[in-house]
């Protein structure tokens, strides 16, 4: 089982914090009093976060699939802040629903950037400084399509199949104490759901019920976890 976590506070890292499940977890973390340091593409989303999370949190505007971008932006935050102790790598996109063979080579090229890539970058910028203090938790989120697969989101379900392996391997070479999950959020009711399933998107939790559980839970994840596929709870 989860360790339930003795420190009273989280420096928490988070990539895609300006929508859907990126920005419901900001709110929840913050909540618990946590201090986070999160990032997202638009400019007008990151706005928007500080003025509503003042210090002594940090927002950035960042493309994860831009390495210059990322190492910059981690740069700023471990000055400030110091290595994390929970990283997330959440920022993602989802093809349009099309057969593998329509989808353009754009399109295709751009999920790998984003979902696989921007994890990588984002692994490469935050984790020397965490493995030289020997602590800390990566969490990658990966999907139920990156265990499972479906038609026409090849692209998608190639990145989060891959997030699952490499994460898998990551663990094996971290420091003891130190500890990296797969984790699957579930389905919920996000504008990436709804890209794919449309209407019926709305039959399945708001991000904002999902974060009531899905960040505690986050919060015990520790070594015995370490490489260790884990799922949402109530997913």
């Amino acid at each position: 089982m989860p360790r339930s976590s003795p420190d009273p506070t989280r420096l928490v890292v988070l990539t895609g914090a300006t929508r859907g499940l990126g920005r419901a977890m900001l709110g929840k973390f913050a909540a618990l009093g946590h201090t986070v340091a999160g990032c997202g593409r638009s400019a007008e989303g990151v706005a928007a976060l500080e003025a509503t999370f003042g210090a002594p949190h940090r927002l950035a505007v960042v493309d994860v699939g831009d390495r210059a971008s990322v190492d910059s932006w981690a740069l700023d935050v471990l000055d400030r802040l110091g290595p994390p102790d929970l990283l997330i790598n959440n920022a993602a996109l989802i093809n349009r629903n099309a057969p593998l063979w329509e989808v353009p080579a754009d399109e295709f090229d751009r999920v790998v950037d984003v979902n696989l890539k921007g994890v990588a970058n984002v692994l490469r910028a935050f984790l020397p400084a965490m493995v030289a203090h020997r602590r800390g938790v990566i969490v990658n989120f990966s999907s139920y399509w990156g265990r499972s697969s479906s038609a026409e989101v090849a692209p998608y379900c190639a990145t989060k199949f891959a997030v699952e392996g490499l994460t898998q391997a990551l663990a094996q070479e971290l420091p003891g104490g130190m500890a990296a999950v797969p984790f699957n959020p579930g389905v919920i009711d996000t504008d990436m759901l709804r890209s794919t399933f449309g209407g019926s998107a709305s039959n399945y939790s708001s991000p904002d019920d999902w974060a009531e559980a899905a960040v505690p839970f986050l919060l015990t994840l520790g070594p015995g976890q370490n490489g260790r596929p884990v799922t949402a709870p109530g997913q």
